[in-house]
């Protein structure tokens, strides 16, 4: 083997190791599209407005757009137990605040009046990066029982426990990473919901959840709360 064969085959390993470790530093993220056996669309025929107005929801096939006036909810037409669920979320304006509610109970949707928000549920929590300025702004102090990245936790009479790491009062479980984009800007959410167990993904990435939710079976809730919120090719896969 001549010196200039061994130089070549040297230089070609040493560029080989160099795509290996640029490859480590920047894997690809393995997004769920919710396509396959036994994923759905949900569109219009698939939810039912709880205490909205004809102009807090529009439907267009699989896009979703929500007024956030009055402040309530729209509910799916059925309950769900064990599922995955893949939607994608934009805010169009700074500080919008909205979320998907996992496993409402029917009392607490019945007794609900324009302007209110069911008092059940595991809350998936859609928020803008401004709402956490905003706060700061009015209140004179720093933002530290929210994030905006994909807080997930536990309204009114349901429970569960959270995820580390969690909130001060130890209430929310926090985001690992801060993934969350702002406003004008569409974001990823995969939620996996089994046997009480509640787990988010925000683009393409693990970051929250809980387990011991109670109760684990109910409706599936989009959230109106004043700002303008944008939602798009919600899919869902029943389990076992």
């Amino acid at each position: 083997m001549t010196r200039s064969y061994q130089s070549l085959i040297a230089a070609t390993l040493i560029l080989c190791c160099q795509f290996s470790i640029a490859g480590e530093k920047a894997p690809r993220r393995a997004f769920i599209d919710g396509t396959g056996p036994g994923w759905v669309t949900l569109t219009e025929k698939d939810f039912v407005d709880v205490n909205g107005t004809e102009d807090t929801w529009q439907f267009d096939g699989a896009y979703i757009t929500g007024s956030g006036v009055p402040i309530g909810v729209n509910r799916t037409v059925k309950e769900y137990k064990n599922f995955e669920i893949v939607y994608e979320w934009m805010h169009l304006k700074e500080a919008g605040n909205s979320g998907m509610f996992l496993w409402v109970q029917k009392d607490a949707l019945d007794v609900l009046k324009p302007n209110q928000l069911p008092r059940s549920g595991i809350e998936i929590q859609a928020l803008d990066h401004g709402y956490a300025t905003r706060f700061e702004k009015q209140n004179g102090k720093k933002a530290e029982w929210f994030t905006t990245n994909g807080d997930v936790f536990a309204v009114g009479k349901s429970t569960f426990k959270p995820f580390k790491p969690t909130s001060p009062n130890g209430s929310r479980s926090f985001p690992r990473k801060n993934l969350g984009k702002g406003h004008g800007q569409w974001n990823h959410y995969y939620v996996r919901a089994i046997n009480g167990e509640v787990r988010l993904w925000v683009n393409g990435e693990e970051v929250s959840g809980g387990s011991d939710c109670k109760p684990s079976q109910g409706y599936l809730c989009l959230e109106a709360e004043g700002s303008e919120i944008h939602f798009r090719n919600i899919r869902i896969r029943e389990l076992p």
